[in-house]
């Protein structure tokens, strides 16, 4: 599905339901895609209303921000997302956010990365708690094996309603490949496993 696609569909999830961060966050990845900058800046800006806890959320739009040249914006964003990112324990977020932090001038100590790094425990990669984890795998596959590794079973049962209204929203048919993809898609962001 190429990028103009994408945002038709995403702006159709949002205005069918307003309060659907993951509809915003996609919506805004898609305008970045699509160099629609100060449209993805708003619909980003809207998926963290929604949800401060979308750690990729912050990158995406410290990233647009700096690209429309508000560097001091951006470094504030980034920042606030390298918090959440760390808080969490998202560290593939916070290692985009630390390097873009970086290429903007911005030092970000490798101590605190090394200790954001240093989780023994299960934590879930979506909402950041040390658990309740699921009892195993939701699925026989790689990615089955990846959320069952971490997520958290409370964040999988909001993942089962939000799925729900993916399909109807979207009207997938999961019986076809394509519409197997694209419900595998916002899957992974609203795991915050892409």
């Amino acid at each position: 599905m190429d990028v103009h696609e994408r945002i038709a569909r995403f702006r159709q999830m949002v205005e069918a339901d307003p309060n659907n961060d993951l509809g915003h966050f996609s919506l805004g990845r898609a305008l970045l895609d699509a160099g629609q900058l100060e449209e993805a800046v708003t619909a980003l800006r809207r998926a963290l209303e929604l949800n401060p806890r979308l750690s990729k959320a912050y990158y995406l739009l410290g990233s647009a921000l700096a690209d429309l040249g508000r560097t001091e914006e951006a470094i504030g964003v980034l920042q606030e997302g390298y918090s959440v990112a760390t808080d969490r324990g998202d560290v593939g977020p916070r290692s985009e956010i630390a390097e873009k932090l970086r290429s903007l001038g911005v030092e970000v100590s490798e101590a605190a990365e090394e200790q954001a790094g240093e989780t023994a425990a299960f934590r879930c990669r979506r909402c950041g708690s040390p658990g309740p984890r699921l009892q195993e795998p939701p699925a026989s596959d790689e990615l089955g094996q990846r959320i069952f590794e971490q997520i958290c079973a409370n964040c999988w049962q909001e993942w089962l309603a939000m799925g729900i209204k993916v399909i109807n929203e979207l009207r997938l048919d999961l019986s076809d490949r394509r519409g197997q993809e694209i419900f595998d898609q916002y899957m992974k962001e609203f795991l915050n496993l892409s």
